[in-house]
């Protein structure tokens, strides 16, 4: 539940301090919060002035879902690590989106780390949402909620390649809102398990 409320709190703060001209959720990248700018890259206006608040919540939402994933009881014993991997490299993904803004320009010149790190992120995240969801006998949650979740990583998954898509054409005015389709489900997901775990 922490993850993913930091995540949103932060995008939420960090959008909210933009002004000239407003950001928007569905044209620009979630990315570009993180980025203080002013600058232009991928054909968008850069300009975050509370660009250190997303990058703090992209490290701390990657770390506390890796520790509420460590910190799951009901697992199982043949897949614990698994699931301990997959919540690491969605910690490694939020981390590196914080020290590597995705302003368009990587700091070494050649790799960019800041792709890679959305890509461990949106990878990672929707596999787990997924296999946490085939887990609720052991975790002790509903079969629907397991199927929710399940949904919702099938759905993030999917809308990688339409976001690579909409991402390499002319047409990116919903590339923001595309986007959010890989993150926002089992982001939600995880708010509505840890609600769940909660009470029981």
């Amino acid at each position: 539940m922490a993850s993913a409320g930091i995540y949103f709190a932060a995008e939420f703060i960090a959008a909210a301090a933009w002004k000239d001209p407003a950001y928007s959720y569905t044209h620009h990248f979630i990315s570009n919060l993180g980025v203080h700018g002013p600058t232009t890259a991928f054909g968008q206006f850069m300009y975050s002035p509370l660009a250190w608040v997303m990058n703090t919540g992209f490290v701390l939402f990657g770390l506390t879902a890796l520790t509420g994933v460590v910190l799951l009881r009901g697992l199982p014993a043949r897949r614990r690590r698994l699931y301990v991997l997959l919540a690491a490299v969605l910690a490694a993904g939020g981390v590196t989106l914080g020290f590597f803004p995705g302003s368009g320009e990587p700091a070494d010149g050649g790799t960019d780390f800041h792709a890679l790190g959305a890509l461990a992120a949106f990878l990672s995240g929707n596999v787990l949402s997924i296999l946490l969801g085939g887990a609720h006998r052991t975790l002790g949650f509903s079969r629907r909620l397991g199927t929710g979740l399940k949904i919702a990583g099938v759905y993030g998954l999917l809308s990688i390649p339409v976001y690579l898509t909409v991402a390499s054409s002319e047409a990116g005015t919903l590339i923001g809102l595309v986007e959010r389709g890989i993150v926002d489900p089992f982001l939600i997901g995880f708010l509505v398990l840890g609600n769940a775990l909660r009470r029981t």
